[in-house]
């Protein structure tokens, strides 16, 4: 080795090369990453044109070019053979079983993008591709070709501004049974009991019984209006019909009630795709799911997310910091001090499936069902707070991150000046003046820190909600209009865990697939607005107060 070449790596200019290329391929995988979330997460929602494919045979598919491919197989001389394949999604599931098929293209005869063909998306059953060949409105009949799509348009609308008022008419019917119900429960609940009442509780079931009958009288006439009403609406509801002839020759009829969107691709242009694209975006973000959630909206699980990790950051802050400022200004320096640091850094590294057992074990089962004893007595064997809640979720998350929070608002400690600390206890503050006034405003850029890093685990972690209270569907919000309005008790939906169950557990899987990249794209979204607004208010913080400077 010549001189100049010893010189070159003596200067380590060949470790500063090859740092740098690691973070140009580190970068380079995480946008790679990212523009294939971001190509399928969003390509999902424009509107694919419609595929009409006749085979060399008699079978006709109608539906959306998907994928396609080679297929590697041996003829029948055990020849390795290449095929050439195209996957169709020929929707219509309660029709066919499926949703998708694989075509060899030389059994294609002929593929044309009819005019006329139409996707019905339905509530059940995933998508109907198909041609529109009558509609009913309320027993007016519409066969006019011409006519056919816009009075089917005009059919879904009435359909839905019907089933918004049955939906407010039976909630209405609900409410009114809700005091005879609650009084039936507690007079069943008493009658399994009977052989063994006490005399209070026999007298009890006398007067439940008498205000039971007395009720059942006064609500009797409004509940049987009410019934009429519902009665005549489903009546209405049910004669919004579509009579669909599928490519393949097959004839269904279709309730509207049922249909989410109708819209004829191959006749929509940019614009049209345009504004298709939009609705398709806001109902994935503000409507409910839909088809074992491999389809509709994400709304739920993007509100028990977020209130899950503002939650959890309420919980584990004051925590983190009350732990750090004993540690660092309290506790006597020494071997029980260097071991509780020790251990809390070594609980940053326990799996989270371990915080979700002691979750389920002590908040839950002890915590959760001490509650439930002397609390909510008169619901059990219901469990009340003994079962996974939002409550649990966010606690044991919070212990999940509390180290992180620690570690970060320790070193945000040590880095105020001595010197500060010392000026405003030789002016007369006593150490807790001290500490509020002088350290915690300076360290407030480390506990943001520690804020953030605890947003990015807890965000994403899925294992330990899955036993602390995460459902795949959540009928009911942990926050609504009913008081107390904030329900810490009940189940909710992570963005996360849906991930998981879209992708691991749903029964159509290639039809899933679109729904992982969404939903993937908008946890990322989230968790880096969290980020941007957390990093966004240290920096304000950082300029307000530089240590540095007195």
């Amino acid at each position: 080795m010549n001189q100049a070449s010893k010189k070159f790596f003596k200067k380590g200019d060949p470790y500063v090369l090859l740092t740098s290329l690691g973070l140009l391929i580190s970068l380079g995988m995480v946008l790679w990453l990212l523009a294939i979330v971001l190509v399928k997460g969003l390509g999902i929602f424009w509107p694919r044109e419609l595929v009409q494919i006749n085979l060399k045979g008699e079978n006709v598919y109608l539906g959306e070019l998907w994928n396609s491919g080679k297929e590697i197989s041996e003829n029948e001389f055990e020849q390795i053979v290449e095929e050439e394949k195209t996957q169709l999604k020929i929707g219509n599931r309660d029709l066919y079983g499926y949703d998708f098929i694989w075509i060899s293209d030389k059994e294609i005869k002929t593929m044309t993008k009819p005019q006329n063909a139409a996707v019905f998306e339905r509530s059940e059953y995933g998508n109907l591709y198909g041609f529109i060949l009558q509609v009913n409105l309320n027993n007016e009949i519409v066969t006019d070709s011409s006519e056919l799509f816009n009075e089917a348009e005009k059919g879904i609308s009435l359909a839905h501004e019907l089933k918004i008022k049955l939906d407010e008419i039976e909630e209405e019917y609900n409410t009114l049974l809700t005091p005879l119900n609650k009084i039936q429960r507690e007079i069943s609940l008493l009658k399994v009991n009977s052989d063994f009442l006490t005399d209070e509780e026999a007298k009890r079931l006398n007067l439940l019984k008498e205000e039971e009958n007395k009720l059942t009288e006064s609500i009797n006439q409004p509940r049987i209006v009410l019934e009429e009403k519902i009665s005549t609406l489903k009546e209405r509801l049910n004669s919004f019909t579509v009579n669909v002839i599928t490519a393949n020759g097959d004839e269904t009829l279709m309730q509207l009630k049922n249909v989410v969107r109708l819209y004829q691709p191959n006749e929509m242009g940019i614009f049209g795709k345009s504004i298709h694209y939009v609705q398709n975006l806001w109902e994935f973000l503000s409507g409910e799911p839909r088809e074992s959630n491999t389809e509709g909206g994400v709304f739920p699980a993007i509100f028990g997310t977020v209130m899950m990790v503002i939650l959890m950051s309420i919980l584990v802050v004051p925590f983190g910091v009350l732990a750090a400022v004993y540690l660092n200004e309290y506790a006597k320096q020494g071997a029980l001090t260097r071991i509780i640091r020790l251990s809390v850094n070594n609980l940053a590294g326990v799996p989270s499936i371990v915080f979700g057992i002691f979750g389920l074990g002590f908040f839950i089962y002890i915590v959760g069902g001490s509650i439930d004893q002397f609390f909510f007595s008169d619901k059990l064997p219901a469990p009340t707070f003994g079962t996974g809640g939002i409550l649990w979720a966010s606690l044991t998350l919070a212990l999940l991150t509390l180290p992180v929070v620690v570690v970060a608002t320790e070193e945000g400690i040590l880095a105020v000046p001595k010197a500060n600390k010392d000026g405003a206890l030789a002016l007369g503050a006593t150490k807790w003046q001290m500490i509020k006034k002088v350290v915690l405003p300076n360290a407030m850029p480390g506990i943001l820190t520690g804020l953030i890093l605890a947003i990015s685990r807890g965000a994403g972690e899925v294992a330990p909600l899955m036993i602390t209270g995460v459902v795949k569907l959540a009928p009911d919000m942990p926050l609504d209009f009913n008081f107390p309005f904030f329900h810490l008790d009940r189940k909710f939906m992570h963005l996360g865990f849906h991930i998981y169950d879209v992708g691991f557990q749903s029964p159509n899987v290639e039809a899933a697939i679109p729904m992982v990249y969404s939903t993937a794209l908008l946890l990322i979204a989230i968790v880096v607005f969290l980020n941007l607004l957390a990093i966004y208010l240290r920096n304000r913080l950082r300029k307000k107060y530089k240590s540095s400077s007195f």
